[in-house]
């Protein structure tokens, strides 16, 4: 990589080189008010600011015939590579073109577009022009290099200088303003765009739509639409595009809906941002027939769009019809697809394409990799993990943060925090979400202490943000560690400016929940300063299934059934609480009201893999080809762990049966039939390792307990909201849960 440094001649060095424009500065405004107003201390500004560079390449090894004037331009942009172009632009040192300024300024667009900034920016700084198009080639330059805060300082300096900028030079600042969500100095450009009469511009129009859209000023990019005298096909995709950006989704459709009516026809970026505002399968379907009409309906980047609209819209089935009927399937159709499947909870059917695409020999990407990582973390399979793990490392994707990441947070998923440790520890860079995923590993898997110990550690280099506080108040939640919980809550914005979310209350409800603190944790409630949430609600909800509380669980069930009226979670758990409590009539009339609301109840299941394949287990399965095994060892595994003390905990059947078949009942859950099944198929030094889709039954949690004892057994429960570990008789969790 080339090296630069900023020389001010008879003044010494200026104090910025490469590496600041490399790299987004930790604080973008602060960096620009320094550089900007060292560039303006220069003195005469321009004239004496250079470039002293080293690079290994600067000798070229062969001399050219000089070139003539005729040919300079063709050649320059015949040139592929740096190489060919350095041997052109040696060549015209001989010849004295680079003195002309319509030659240099395209040898420096062509170094531009080949990468090399530096280059660009040396030729740059050797001419002392005011030629508006030789500074916008250089913007141009910086932005397509993904060098924003160059641009932007770039401009300022030619502000600086009184060069007045034109239509061709606003939408490349504006674009950097977005890149960088600089808003303020988006409206600094916006002023300058009014000041030089460019308003009525259609492209410097776009820009600025866009530029507000990526910096969350949605209703002035709205106004700047509604306020342009003409528009154009790019302006309806600008503002489509800022409400899919921003969230809102159905004004993105509707801004649609009035193109059409207007009678302007959609091109591929119209159709590629409305596609990611749908969210209804009708209004897919009304888009899959807008296309046929224009005829895009065979257009790759469409096609792709269209999966990944049908599978956000729920239709699994359609997006996979669109992918097959993909001809030439790109990177981005793999691994759309397989995101869909990781997306929907289908992490076999993702795996399955994965092992498609390897065999195809299709060049993975980190993208499509994580995707896979996501759909092993759902399916929690060990195995996967270990090979999808070899596949990473075999596949060179080393230093790459989110990758990296990502498969701390898949060990953790998988019930190995050991992997994840070591994984973490073997990073030679870490972010904050590296932090971050590996503390709430520990809190999920109730090691809530050493949680706390790594966000001590975060401190001491990284500033903790609102993730990385709800990481580690979680990991006091789950471990109830309430003292160290409120030290953590108060210090957010005592100590390092960030204001508690919502979620973050929650955890604080939870946490005082959970130690049978509720009436504090109403009172908790009641001094927030915004209003409370569903998740606010729902963790008082759960901590009065905990301990048994009814009157402030209908207060909790009240508010939850208006902001979350569809959560079929909310209403099973009230109408537990009644069960739990004797009161028989008040949970049938929950679950009454479910029924009228048409909120259905998710079923629960466990999942177990054994030597790669995984099987699936319902309340009373009998689809196992093992099924007859499976209850003959159930049965004896109940008789032997009650010989060491097991009492079955009738309370978690909720049906109103006779005892006996209470009992049955609670034998053939199916977490009960996961670990005998596993006990079964799996040597006796292994690790039992199941999954419950929702949180895992009371009784199970007792009975696991004994027969870890009873066989010695390791065996790792993860449901939805944690994991057990249970080992000779005891549970990580410490029965608090």
């Amino acid at each position: 990589m080339d090296t630069a440094t900023f020389t001010d001649t008879g003044r010494g060095c200026f104090g910025v080189n490469i590496a600041d424009f490399l790299h987004r500065p930790l604080f973008p405004e602060l960096y620009m008010r320094i550089c900007v107003k060292k560039l303006a201390a220069l003195n005469p500004p321009h004239c004496q600011l250079r470039f002293v560079f080293y690079h290994a390449e600067a000798q070229t090894k062969f001399l050219l015939q000089p070139i003539e004037p005729d040919t300079c331009v063709s050649l320059i942009k015949q040139c592929r590579t740096f190489r060919s172009l350095q041997s052109v632009h040696t060549s015209m040192l001989k010849s004295h073109l680079q003195l002309n300024l319509y030659f240099s300024t395209n040898l420096i667009a062509q170094y531009a577009s080949l990468g090399s900034m530096s280059h660009a920016y040396t030729l740059f700084s050797t001419f002392q022009s005011n030629d508006v198009f030789l500074w916008n080639v250089m913007i141009q330059g910086f932005v397509d290099n993904g060098l924003y805060y160059p641009s932007m300082l770039l401009y300022s300096q030619m502000r600086e200088l009184g060069i007045q900028p034109d239509n061709f030079t606003f939408p490349f600042v504006l674009k950097a303003c977005g890149c960088v969500k600089d808003v303020k100095f988006g409206v600094i450009v916006h002023g300058n765009v009014m000041e030089f009469g460019y308003v009525s511009d259609v492209y410097v129009g776009n820009s600025l739509i866009s530029m507000y859209g990526k910096c969350e000023r949605l209703d002035t990019s709205r106004l700047v639409f509604d306020k342009m005298p003409k528009k154009n096909i790019v302006s309806w995709s600008s503002m489509i595009g800022a409400y899919a950006q921003n969230g809102h989704y159905e004004e993105g459709v509707s801004l649609f809906s009035q193109m059409l009516g207007e009678g302007i026809r959609p091109n591929r970026a119209v159709i590629l941002n409305v596609m990611a505002c749908v969210n209804r399968g009708n209004e897919a379907d009304d888009i899959c027939r807008v296309v046929i009409d224009n005829g895009l309906d065979f257009d790759r980047s469409v096609q792709n769009a269209a999966l990944v609209m049908y599978a956000r819209c729920g239709r699994i089935d359609i997006a996979r019809r669109f992918f097959d009927g993909i001809l030439e399937k790109d990177l981005v159709s793999w691994a759309s697809m397989i995101e869909a499947y990781a997306q929907a909870d289908l992490p076999l059917e993702a795996l399955k394409l994965f092992k498609q695409m390897i065999l195809q020999r299709i060049l993975l990407d980190s993208v499509t990799l994580l995707s896979v990582v996501c759909a092993c973390s759902n399916l929690a399979s060990f195995q996967h993990a270990r090979c999808v793990h070899g596949i990473i490392t075999r596949r060179f994707y080393k230093n790459q943060i989110a990758l990296e990441t990502s498969l701390i947070d898949l060990y953790v998923k998988c019930g190995s925090l050991v992997y994840a440790r070591k994984y973490f520890d073997k990073m030679q860079e870490r972010n904050i979400v590296s932090w971050s995923t590996l503390i709430s590993g520990y809190g999920i898997h109730g090691n809530g202490r050493e949680a706390l110990y790594l966000f001590d550690q975060m401190k001491a280099s990284i500033k903790p943000d609102h993730v990385a506080f709800l990481s580690v108040l979680s990991a006091c939640s789950r471990g109830g560690l309430i003292v160290e919980g409120w030290e953590c809550f108060n210090s957010m914005s005592r100590d390092f400016q960030v204001t508690p979310r919502s979620e973050h209350y929650a955890c604080m409800v939870d946490l005082l929940g959970r130690a049978g603190r509720l009436n504090e944790a109403r009172d908790f409630i009641e001094r927030m300063p915004t209003r409370p949430d569903a998740g606010v609600w729902g963790a008082l909800l759960g901590a009065c299934r905990i301990h048994g509380n009814v009157e402030l669980a209908e207060v909790a069930a009240k508010y939850l059934f208006e902001l979350d009226a569809n959560n079929p979670g909310r209403y099973v758990l009230l109408s537990n609480i009644y069960s739990s409590s004797g009161k028989r009539n008040d949970s049938d009339r929950v679950r009454a009201l479910m029924k009228r609301r048409g909120v259905r109840k998710i079923a629960g299941h466990t999942i177990i893999e054994i030597e790669n394949k995984v099987y699936t287990f319902v309340a009373g399965d009998q689809s196992n080809p093992q099924t007859n095994l499976i209850y003959t060892e159930l049965e004896k595994m109940i008789n032997r762990i009650r010989e060491v003390g097991y009492v079955p905990d009738l309370n978690f059947v909720l049906h109103d049966v006779e005892e006996e078949m209470k009992e049955k009942m609670l034998n053939v859950h199916s977490e009960k039939l996961a670990i005998v099944f596993g006990l079964l198929n799996t040597r006796p030094d292994s690790i039992i390792r199941i999954k419950k889709n929702l949180r895992v039954c009371g009784d199970c949690h007792t009975a696991t307990k004994f027969i870890s004892k009873v066989t010695e057994r390791e065996i790792i429960v993860r449901d939805a909201h944690r994991f057990h570990h249970f080992k000779e008789g005891a549970c990580s969790c410490g029965d608090y849960w």
